[in-house]
């Protein structure tokens, strides 16, 4: 979302509706990738793990989906998984729905399988290729989604590499710089995004970054963004990662996004990344982003993330008594 998108948003919110939208399309994936927040077990609290939830397919996939759309009316949808190119066929029948209807929706994908080429002429579409680091490490981690198949499998597209920064990656001086090199170097590739990796309450892992990482890994971004123009890290992002929010009800992302697992019903909270993360070191690029933005003061006096809470307290009263 950006500042263009604000004022659509916040009248969405006035009604009483959260205007943004994430779905686990499937619990299906067939990486097992060293910390994917979503195969966390406590991802989903007491609902238990991702891959024992019940999920759809089919006919009644298509179906659950659109009904949610139509339920919570968003202004962007974000498709994610498990992976969802196992659900290309009815994604095949969705993301064409979705472009008539106008709907923003961004669809994260390991491009472990070839993207349908159809799917380029959808106008509304944004394709986000998680890439975790450099070809060596990244093979390691996310076989069989190697560097070799995405190569093949985003020809004749246009896409967003997403990479989540861990703490192995820092051990290496220029590592973020190779990286945006490579990828800024192939035709596909029209934007590179950077996350922090963000921990859970509790996680002992060899990807949590130590404060002193942070810093260093957002100083080499800054250098990064200078020198690479794909590399989208803007001021609001940067501001974002230096200072996130403390708590899930400061969190602007935590507060407009509905989130919903694989059988379309439950609840993923506090935010996308469910179970306990640990906020002050939230690194998530979309939260970044918006808690930046929310730092605007209005006419330079009133933050725009306190007229956005005042408004969601407006919009669940109105619900509530309409």
């Amino acid at each position: 979302m950006t500042k263009k998108d604000i004022l659509p948003t916040w009248g969405r919110i006035l009604r009483g509706y959260r205007p943004l939208l994430s779905i686990e399309i499937t619990r299906e994936c067939p990486l097992r990738c060293p910390g994917c927040y979503a195969y966390a077990p406590e991802h989903l609290g007491t609902a238990g793990p991702l891959r024992e939830l019940s999920d759809l397919k089919g006919e009644a996939l298509i179906e659950g989906v659109l009904a949610v759309v139509r339920r919570f009316r968003p202004v962007h949808l974000s498709i994610v998984g498990g992976e969802p190119l196992v659900r290309f066929r009815e994604l095949n029948v969705l993301l064409p729905i979705f472009n008539r209807m106008g709907l923003e929706v961004q669809l994260v994908t390991s491009a472990v399988r070839p993207i349908p080429i159809a799917w380029r002429d959808l106008s509304n579409l944004h394709l986000c290729v998680s890439i975790d680091g450099l070809q060596p490490e990244h093979d390691r981690r996310r076989a069989p989604a190697t560097y070799d198949r995405i190569l093949r499998h985003i020809v004749g597209h246009r896409v967003i590499v997403h990479c989540t920064i861990t703490r192995q990656q820092l051990t290496r001086p220029g590592y973020l710089q190779e990286f945006a090199a490579f990828w800024s170097e192939q035709p596909e590739v029209r934007k590179i995004w950077f996350s922090l990796y963000t921990p859970q309450a509790g996680e002992r892992t060899e990807e949590r970054l130590s404060p002193q990482d942070r810093a260093k890994a957002i100083a080499e971004l800054v250098q990064v963004r200078e020198v690479f123009p794909k590399v989208e890290l803007t001021n609001e992002m940067l501001e974002g990662f230096l200072h996130p929010v403390e708590s899930p009800e400061e969190c602007i992302f935590a507060q407009v996004t509905t989130c919903l697992s694989a059988d379309l019903k439950t609840l993923i909270t506090p935010c996308q990344l469910g179970g306990r993360p640990v906020c002050k070191e939230c690194g998530c690029l979309a939260s970044a982003g918006l808690t930046g933005i929310g730092r605007h003061k209005l006419g330079g006096l009133v933050q725009l993330s306190n007229v956005l809470a005042a408004s969601e307290r407006i919009g669940r009263f109105i619900t509530h008594v309409a």
